[in-house]
């Protein structure tokens, strides 16, 4: 089988292998202290060498490990993604810093070195993690990075010795072939094939014997994909997926190249084919690399450096495939290995180890001798201990038995094909793509009816753990499916490790419709509903939609916020909830209306006043509506659960601070009590003045009982603050679905939960609270939650791009933040500089989510009445 390469190079990494260098990233620094330099790593020579040398990187790397997961402030990457002329609406780029960003890197986006800010900073020479540059912009990167002086956490997706061996030297000539002094037979590929990209490559017509149709022999045109993560010595890896170009298939497809060649080819040969590619490519590499050798000996290699290279690969007729052979030695066993050469190797391995589409094209542990004598055969010899899967114990000194396998007692706990066998669902989940064990992330759609799902991951191997979302998930659980996109991540784990380590990571984003809805352009009648009859809540009350009469709504405004109330909607029928517009329902108080605050009045209000929120998640969604409706914008947020202060808020004139209560993560020993956590909140917010101009909103969920508004009225008592103005958030719904490792209550059990809001409303009124009944709110939209596991959400906050500056527009970024326990913040991409797109917008946020939308403005015309000064 005769196979030409035209060699063509890519511009940018693969999903896949971003994240596996992502991950390298992680592995490879340990903590902040380096690999000592003068430290020489001696290699045992005795009959387990290779089991002992591979043991042991693997202990360094977990070592590491174990420091990084130590780290009480974890140390945030930064990535630099130079575009080029890819604009940043670009798709590509849109990946990327998608991808990044989820992976926790604060990215910095810019087009060129030169005009990169960040770059051109101190904190840019060694404060970023990774650098990729993509088409267009490489050229920018070769002239400003200095490769020789990269710090060892530092990755770049260039090789410049690679780059200037394919380099174009005139008519697509290699420049390697110059230096090389090769001949056109020297190479199985055509000494021109470093042209532009941008020509297409065709099948030749030459192919043929004559123009009738083709042979039964194998003619196609096929793309590999190639990952070189070092020059010297070379190491690199073929991509499982190719693209196949056809006489029947002329635009390509992609396919697996082993499956391609055994549609083609009995299996003998098939064989023999891929092994063909696989040696003409490590040729055509050795080749291009030796060319670079006498150059890179005199500077310091990146050690995280790589190329993702294209290599188009003609196949046209059978010949007998060149074998090429690595020379070995029988000198001396020892090896004296500097601090790169050590690194490199603990990179190499760590690429051996995780599981990916990347196969180890060289070194090859068919072209070595047995014994190491130098690098580039310590690498042999780890690829071998790998590809034979010889699975032998780290945790012991002793030789291995010679046997050819291992017993199931010796294997138990080793995690060695780290893969899903299935994913099993209840109610059944339609996956796009369609589940294969190598396909990590997937996609699916479930009705507006659906509300949980099971998921039961099998795993291949049965010494691997699954976990769901963390490191000690459960197995198998029922999910919460709340409005729109939620994401179920599944761990597939290697425990026989001190501490499990996560082998591969698969993804389950399910999309959950919105209530089906009948858009109203005529006749309609107008229905309300106080609950579902799916959750009666109140037995004694009706459920479902009844007809709506409009003399129950009196347009005067209510004179608190818990007035009884009811959900309207327009229908064509009150007896079909599918023929109502659910875009139009609307929330109405019995008897009166809670006005909307128009913003120059909310503006006005707000002006030197203190607002100051203590509960959980659903309290601290009202409070960034309400920064937002201030604002006109919220430029900061973050799932906190600790304590912070916003004092840049509506230009400088108000203040909000937040206290995350209670903290169920941590033991009850540990957790700090109503009193001390309200306590610190008021301290972390003075001066504070004893009136109405400072604002106490206090509640969540189902935690708020009596005793708390009792404690409430005693630390306000002893702070001199009885006249400051105190809302109550009332109980609301949640926990009401049959979900693992959270408390589900029972229909008895949430009826218990209305008496006990009913008593909070009187005992606030009693102190003279405002309340907000957020209780009877949600009661009659419960199927309504947003994402999490408590399915009491009714609020999210998503990210858009400004398209211009508003003039009220005030930054919110001086926050304080104290007490961090479990911090995650969402602000966590940095902006785009501001020279690389014309009119481009810093990120902000906004708090969508129509149930909390209505509670959270009864809490404005609460804070700001009409008849209020």
């Amino acid at each position: 089988m005769r196979c030409v390469p035209l060699l063509r190079r890519r511009s940018g990494p693969p999903l896949l292998l971003l994240a596996l260098l992502l991950a390298l990233c992680v592995y490879l620094m340990v903590g902040d202290e380096p690999v000592r330099s003068d430290v020489c790593y001696k290699v045992p020579s005795l009959q387990m060498l290779t089991r002992r040398f591979v043991c042991t990187l693997e202990a360094l790397q977990r070592h590491a490990q174990l420091q990084l997961s130590s780290q009480r402030t974890p140390h945030r990457h930064r990535a630099v993604v130079l575009t080029g002329r890819h604009p940043t609406s670009d798709t590509e780029v849109q990946l990327y810093q998608r991808v990044l960003q989820q992976m926790d890197y604060e990215v910095h986006l810019s087009r060129y070195a030169e005009t990169s800010s960040f770059l051109r900073s101190t904190q840019g020479i060694g404060g970023w993690s990774l650098l990729l540059c993509l088409s267009t912009s490489e050229q920018s990167c070769l002239r400003r990075i200095s490769f020789s002086h990269l710090q060892r956490h530092q990755t770049v997706n260039l090789l410049p010795g690679l780059i200037e061996a394919f380099s174009n030297v005139g008519g697509g000539l290699c420049h390697f072939y110059t230096h090389y002094q090769l001949t056109e037979s020297s190479l199985p590929m055509n000494p021109h094939a470093c042209g532009s990209t941008n020509q297409k490559v065709q099948i030749p017509l030459d192919s043929f014997p004559d123009s009738q149709a083709p042979p039964p022999a194998l003619v196609a045109m096929v793309n590999v994909y190639v990952l070189v993560t070092s020059v010297t010595p070379l190491t690199s890896f073929l991509h499982d997926i190719s693209v196949v170009m056809t006489i029947q298939h002329p635009r390509g497809q992609p396919v697996k190249l082993r499956d391609f060649l055994l549609q083609h080819l009995d299996p003998a040969a098939s064989h023999q084919a891929l092994r063909q590619v696989k040696q003409v490519i490590s040729k055509v590499l050795q080749a291009a690399a030796a060319s670079t050798n006498k150059k890179q000996r005199t500077i310091s290699r990146c050690v995280l450096c790589f190329q993702l290279l294209t290599f188009t690969l003609f196949f046209s007729g059978s010949v007998t495939p060149v074998v090429v052979q690595y020379g070995g030695c029988t000198g001396t066993l020892g090896v004296c290995l500097s601090e790169d050469e050590f690194l490199l190797l603990l990179h190499f391995q760590l690429l051996m180890k995780t599981s990916s589409a990347f196969q180890p094209l060289f070194p090859s542990v068919s072209s070595s001798s047995s014994l190491p004598r130098g690098l580039s055969d310590l690498l042999t010899q780890i690829e071998g201990f790998y590809k034979l899967k010889t699975n032998r114990s780290c945790r012991t000194d002793e030789p291995p038995s010679q046997q050819p396998a291992l017993s199931s007692s010796q294997d138990e706990g080793l995690c060695v094909d780290p893969h899903l066998r299935q994913i099993y669902t209840d109610p059944p989940l339609i996956l796009n793509p369609p589940f294969h064990p190598l396909v990590k992330e997937y996609h699916a759609e479930v009705t507006f009816d659906t509300m949980t799902v099971r998921i039961r991951p099998e795993p291949v191997s049965s010494a691997c753990r699954i976990h769901l979302d963390e490191h000690r998930g459960p197995r198998m659980a029922n999910y919460p499916v709340g409005l729109g996109n939620s994401k179920i991540s599944i761990l597939v784990m290697d425990g026989s490790h001190p501490e499990p380590v996560i082998m591969s990571i698969y993804t389950v984003h399910v999309y959950r419709e919105s209530r089906p809805s009948l858009p109203m352009f005529g006749y309609h009648v107008m229905c309300s509903f106080v609950q579902d009859c799916g959750l009666l809540v109140q037995p004694d009350r009706s459920c479902g939609l009844q007809p709506h009469s409009e003399s129950q709504s009196q347009r005067n405004a209510c004179s608190s916020g818990h007035v009884s109330g009811r959900w309207v909607v327009p229908c064509l029928s009150c007896s079909d909830n599918r023929t109502c517009d659910w875009r139009e329902v609307s929330w109405q108080a019995d008897g009166c209306y809670h006005p909307i605050v128009d913003h120059p009045l909310l503006q006005d209000c707000m002006k030197d006043r203190k607002l100051l929120f203590i509960g959980d998640s659903t309290n601290r969604g009202m409070m960034y509506f309400l920064m937002e409706r201030v604002n006109s914008t919220l430029e900061d947020w973050g799932k906190a659960h600790d304590t912070l202060v916003y004092r840049n808020l509506n230009r400088g004139r108000t203040l909000v601070s937040y206290s995350y209560y209670p903290q169920f993560w941590l033991e009850k020993k540990q957790r700090p009590t109503f009193r001390q956590a309200l306590q610190q909140l008021l301290n972390r917010s003075q001066p504070l003045v004893n009136s109405n101009q400072t604002v106490l909103v206090v509640g969540g969920v189902q935690w708020l009982n009596t005793n708390h508004l009792r404690t409430v009225s005693e630390v306000l008592d002893s702070e001199s603050l009885s006249n400051i103005l105190v809302v109550v958030k009332s109980l609301g719904m949640g926990f009401h679905l049959p979900v693992d490792g959270i408390r589900s209550l029972s229909l008895t059990e949430i009826q218990d939960l209305y008496r006990e809001n009913d008593d909070i409303i009187t005992t606030a009124k009693h102190h003279g609270y405002e309340v907000i009944d957020t209780f009877s709110i949600t009661m009659g939209r419960y199927k309504e939650f947003l994402q999490g596991r408590c399915a009491c959400h009714f609020h999210e906050v998503e990210k858009f791009w400004s398209t211009k500056l508003s003039s009220d527009r005030t930054s919110t970024a001086n926050t304080t933040r104290t007490e961090t326990t479990v911090h995650t913040l969402g602000s966590q991409s940095t902006l785009p500089d501001t020279e690389q797109e014309a009119g481009s917008q810093p990120t902000t946020y906004r708090v969508r989510g129509p149930v909390n939308q209505v509670y959270s403005e009864i809490l404005l015309s609460r804070l700001c009445p009409i008849t209020r000064n």
